[in-house]
């Protein structure tokens, strides 16, 4: 993710847009920017309510850049699930001021953790067609605030 992205709230709400409406380049959406709308959005609601969200928009974001979602690429329902659940919890942990110190936080801590799911998953999640079609629970690690 870039950095213009979170110098501003007016930077972040229109990079946010960019998402929505397509127009946002597919280049700038890394793992980073991924984070970032995940935090963005959990900041002025909850897991349940911005799953959906996020299923929705990046299915449509793919498409809008002439990607596809497929059983094989596209959207993936564990890494999203995931990635949400884990910032969540890192929110919950350290409650930021507003938007952009979540999105800032998020990037912060996860931009360069693209691995990170590796810890919690045997095999490879990536590449596992039925987890991208439907959430898969860690089998190594449980996931931060969850009972043990």
């Amino acid at each position: 993710m870039r950095p213009e992205h979170l110098s501003t709230p007016e930077a972040l709400e229109t990079f946010l847009r960019g998402f929505e409406n397509g127009t946002l380049a597919k280049s700038e959406w890394t793992h980073g920017a991924h984070v970032a709308t995940a935090a963005s959005y959990l900041f002025n609601s909850n897991f349940e309510t911005v799953l959906p969200l996020m299923r929705a928009r990046i299915s449509s974001f793919n498409v809008s850049v002439g990607g596809a979602n497929t059983p094989t690429s596209g959207y993936h329902e564990t890494l999203t699930h995931f990635w949400l659940l884990i910032v969540a919890e890192s929110l919950r942990q350290h409650p930021p001021a507003s938007a952009l110190a979540a999105a800032r936080h998020a990037v912060a801590v996860f931009g360069e953790a693209r691995t990170l799911h590796t810890l919690y998953y045997s095999g490879d999640v990536v590449k596992d067609t039925a987890a991208r079609q439907q959430w898969r629970a860690p089998d190594l690690l449980p996931l931060p605030g969850s009972p043990a």
